[in-house]
């Protein structure tokens, strides 16, 4: 039976880490492939310019705003498919947003409004384009949910697995040979710091260096799993609907399978 035990989770970062066990590793890369595949958030996906006069032509201005991260509300959208109006495009599939700015000034996310409060720009500091004076940026853009499969812009974040490591420590030994290991690695006690395991990075750079000092090893039966959303949605969020769109493709195969 599968488990999963959380680690460790940034709400500031927007990163997670948490164990797998009892799984092989076709069901830990189906569980990745879902989170970046199959997890539905907002992004604009037309822009109507009204005015734009401005150093980037219509194409690189609406390029950009495509891949501004919208906070997505999962309980008020749906997908356009799946919606009543059949993808026609409705308030339940799609959301307004505009922009109206003059020169001088550097257009950033934060001056798109949204007709949703709860979907807006995730980082409001993100430049759109430089308006300098007499220069005009006019917009009404169209968000919808999508998916990572139909587009980069859609992708909730990155997702990744490894083996989980088993690293046995002379610290004697590694502080005598300080300089061939990352600084990284090294607390402000002098002594390897006692979570390295969870730093994948810093263990490859540790790995195969001296066995005397730090001896990395493998433990093939348990999974180390890490999520860092763009912050449409939680970590949390992301493998909880990662999970429940991997089961109902489960489901619908199942039903396929038996109508055989």
């Amino acid at each position: 039976m599968m488990e999963l035990k959380l680690i460790q989770e940034d709400k500031k970062a927007n990163t997670m880490l948490f164990s797998v066990t009892g799984a092989s590793a076709s069901h830990i890369n189906a569980i990745r492939r879902s989170i970046i595949d199959n997890v539905p958030v907002m992004a604009i996906d037309e822009v109507e310019f009204r005015k734009n006069n401005s150093i980037l032509y219509d194409e690189m201005v609406a390029h950009r705003l495509g891949l501004v991260p919208l906070s997505t509300d999962l309980k008020s959208y749906f997908v356009q498919k799946e919606c009543k109006c059949e993808g026609a495009g409705c308030d339940r599939c799609t959301l307004k947003l505009t922009l109206s700015e003059k020169g001088p000034k550097t257009v950033i996310a934060s001056d798109i409004k949204s007709l949703d409060p709860k979907v807006k720009p995730v980082y409001g500091d993100i430049p759109i384009v430089k308006l300098l004076k007499g220069q005009d940026l006019e917009f009404e853009a169209t968000a919808k949910l999508g998916v990572g499969k139909e587009h980069a812009k859609f992708a909730p974040g990155l997702a990744w697995y490894s083996f989980m490591p088993k690293i046995t420590i002379n610290q004697k030994n590694a502080e005598a040979i300080k300089d061939k290991y990352p600084p990284q690695i090294f607390g402000k006690d002098g002594k390897v710091i006692k979570d390295l395991a969870y730093h994948p990075n810093l263990v490859d750079a540790c790995a195969g260096v001296d066995d005397g000092a730090i001896k990395v090893e493998y433990d093939e039966s348990t999974y180390l799993f890490f999520v860092e959303s763009w912050g449409q949605l939680s970590c949390k969020d992301i493998v909880i609907t990662a999970l429940e769109q991997f089961t109902k493709k489960l489901d619908a195969l199942g039903v396929l399978v038996k109508d055989w």
